[in-house]
């Protein structure tokens, strides 16, 4: 079963372990369970809201991610277990002695990646791909033209519209947005980490206060996926981020993308892509395992019904 985003998001809710289960009670009671095994990650919005650190321990050896989020759905604070993988030492020791060509290489791919995930998501919901497509091609080791920035000041305005303007801070798609992209990270960070990866030595980020360096890189090609979900929330006239919007948007970690393996769900391509950068630091592999096309299937996919942000 693909796993689970539990949200906490009401005043007065506590997030406990209870025989093998996370239960979350408010001042009114129980209010639900969900396996511990089927939690993907598990998101605080509510800064009235607790757990007991013997959730924390729970989610931790098992891989989830426990996020605190601020205003505006941004994440403020990750938890992350430190034991994610077997050979956890050595693909660290690997990763930390990349070569610079190495790394340059990776990341041309990944802006490449992402540029054609942005056309293609254009050319679905009838835009002109053309434009981002030929500025694909021009990547080169390291994007020293910065084209994957570039891209992205042509594709925001042709994809939401001419009046959009990508705001952290604002309402609406924007809100909507930073939700999306908070679930696509902690996936990723729950796939680097569990390929025993450290999600601080990036490849291409280099934000001094960031400690997720390698997951802002890794989740990149896949952020038109939250993209298409959000213009058809606001295509149906959405504006608000409620409960049946959080819904959709966490369906990405649902959502089927075509591999060499065949369909599979993006929290599963996340973890073969991260997997397979582990292998590209041991020198077992030249590139990276990203789908045939960076866009799902559908455009707008949508969680299990035991998928659940309370």
């Amino acid at each position: 079963m693909l796993g689970q985003i539990l949200e906490i998001s009401g005043e007065g809710r506590r997030l406990s372990l209870s025989r093998g289960l996370l239960e979350v009670n408010g001042p009114e009671g129980r209010l639900g369970q969900a396996p511990l095994d089927d939690i993907e990650a598990v998101i605080f919005s509510h800064p009235a809201a607790s757990l007991t650190t013997q959730a924390i321990a729970a989610l931790c050896a098992r891989g989830a991610p426990l996020v605190i989020c601020g205003p505006d759905f941004r994440p403020v604070g990750y938890l992350l277990p430190v034991d994610g993988h077997h050979a956890q030492g050595d693909r660290i020791e690997a990763q930390a002695a990349a070569s610079l060509p190495v790394k340059k290489r990776i990341w041309a791919e990944i802006a490449r990646g992402k540029i054609r995930a942005q056309a293609a998501a254009l050319e679905r919901v009838g835009g002109d791909p053309r434009a981002l497509r030929e500025m694909a091609d021009r990547v080169r080791s390291g994007d020293s033209a910065n084209l994957e920035a570039q891209a992205a000041q042509r594709y925001f305005p042709a994809f939401f519209g001419a009046d959009f303007r990508r705001q952290r801070d604002a309402p609406g798609a924007n809100a909507m947005l930073n939700y999306g992209y908070t679930i696509l990270r902690s996936a990723t960070a729950r796939a680097t980490v569990g390929a025993g990866l450290h999600p601080s030595l990036s490849l291409h980020h280099r934000s001094k206060g960031d400690a997720l360096r390698l997951v802002d890189d890794l989740m990149e090609p896949f952020r038109p996926t939250v993209d298409l979900v959000v213009r058809q929330l606001v295509m149906e006239g959405v504006e608000k981020l409620d409960t049946p919007a959080k819904r959709r948007i966490a369906g990405i970690l649902h959502a089927d993308f075509a591999t060499d393996d065949g369909v599979t769900p993006l929290s599963t391509v996340l973890s073969r892509l991260a997997g397979s950068l582990a292998q590209v630091f041991l020198g077992e592999r030249k590139s990276l395992a990203l789908p045939a096309s960076l866009v799902p299937l559908e455009t707008s996919p949508t969680p299990d019904d035991d998928s659940d942000a309370r």
